[in-house]
């Protein structure tokens, strides 16, 4: 069929054409974005799942509500290598400076810039050639001590207090929460009880992959109380049926019920593949009716597409000891295992791989489900694995 008529949008963050079974998220979204503008008390949320669940998507929507609801806001993707500070100041900077117009504002607003120079003072930060303060001085001992868990709470209420003025609420949304340090996430945290003690009108709508739960419990016992921690999973054959037939059914086609069956089992209900699927489908189809003999040829070219794209950009961040971590854990068939029966795949001891493991799991390419086991976060991320080591095995044959 058409190409550019094509409904389907495969691709990191990108809104599928059907969002569907996450309704309950974005109402819960949306009912504490709108409680914090109202000026009533709300919990933050931190959206959890593995990749390719459309955690991003839900973020940008929910960021979309928050503009409309008149919030100040930003989204911020966090990243290896790039500390909370670099990630979190600019936007700040620029809804101080916004807020600083605003008449009732202006004071609360230069004293959020104040706490903003003296914050990067005090944990010696350089961010490029920003030039925070305009020219502004620091407040002597306000988010200046150069301990974030003490600094990051001081300056969200600083820049918090100046939102209350201009009567215009904040709402910060940070995506891939999982790289975020330890001590980072601690002082996040308190920054968030901080606000929700003063009642002040800021909001966090995080993500992350399943390990930032285990993140939150450790840094601070009453993080349950603070977020809400709404699981983003696969979809359910109702919910995944919808997002493969009804934008189909808007542009004149439709899919047989052999022809669904069959994606829902090879992308195990998970959004992102549905939408690889169900486009690489749409693009071979040679009429409007799509069936199982075209499912089976998308089938290669779906897989052709993600090992090159989705699964190998994330193979390759890996140095060799961590590939080879990999291939046992692959070996070991689909779904969480032992940490144990790993190292024995491996032949060698657990405390000798331990710190490989570490390694994957703060590049979020693997988490524990629970204690001592070990999953991928990449779903149909073994299936990958086992490919790679069946050409791996052909090439050196030949």
């Amino acid at each position: 069929m058409d190409a550019v008529r094509n409904p389907y949008a495969p691709g990191a963050g990108t809104p599928p054409p059907e969002l569907a079974g996450r309704a309950d998220v974005i109402e819960a979204g949306s009912v504490a974005l709108k409680r914090i503008a109202a000026g009533r008390p709300a919990q933050s949320l931190i959206l959890v799942g593995l990749r390719g669940v459309g955690k991003t998507v839900l973020l940008n929507r929910l960021h979309d509500i928050a503009e409309q609801a008149g919030f100040k806001s930003s989204i911020v993707e966090a990243h290896e290598g790039k500390s909370l500070p670099e990630l979190i100041v600019p936007p700040l900077r620029a809804i101080l400076l916004q807020l600083s117009i605003v008449e009732s504002a202006k004071d609360k607003a230069r004293r959020g810039l104040r706490a903003l120079k003296g914050f990067l003072d005090g944990l010696r930060v350089t961010i490029g050639d920003l030039d925070i303060g305009l020219s502004i001085d620091a407040e002597a001992g306000l988010a200046d001590s150069g301990h974030i868990e003490s600094d990051l709470p001081d300056l969200i209420v600083a820049v918090a207090e100046a939102a209350q003025a201009a009567s215009r609420p904040i709402a910060i949304f940070l995506d891939e929460m999982q790289y975020l340090a330890a001590e980072e996430f601690s002082a996040l945290i308190m920054a968030i009880h901080r606000i929700n003690q003063r009642q002040l009108p800021f909001i966090l709508v995080g993500a992350g992959l399943p390990q930032i739960l285990g993140l939150a419990g450790n840094s601070k016992s009453y993080a349950e109380r603070l977020f809400r921690f709404p699981d983003i999973g696969a979809l359910s054959v109702q919910d995944a049926i919808a997002a493969i037939q009804n934008p189909a059914e808007s542009e004149g086609a439709f899919f047989t019920k052999k022809a669904i069956v069959s994606i829902i089992e090879l992308t195990e209900r998970y959004p992102y593949f549905l939408q690889q699927w169900a486009y690489e489908a749409w693009n071979l189809a040679p009429t409007t009716t799509i069936d199982e003999d075209v499912i089976d040829k998308a089938s290669v070219k779906a897989t052709v597409e993600l090992d090159r794209s989705f699964f190998k950009v994330r193979f390759d961040r890996c140095n060799p000891s961590e590939k080879r971590y990999m291939r046992a854990l692959a070996d070991l068939g689909a779904g969480k295992h032992r940490s144990g029966d790993v190292a024995e795949r491996l032949g060698v001891k657990v405390t000798s791989v331990a710190p490989t493991r570490s390694a994957l799991i703060k590049k979020g390419m693997i988490y524990s489900p629970s204690h001592g086991d070990t999953a991928f976060t990449v779903p149909l991320f073994d299936q990958y694995m086992r490919r790679t080591m069946a050409l791996e095995a052909a090439e050196s044959r030949d």
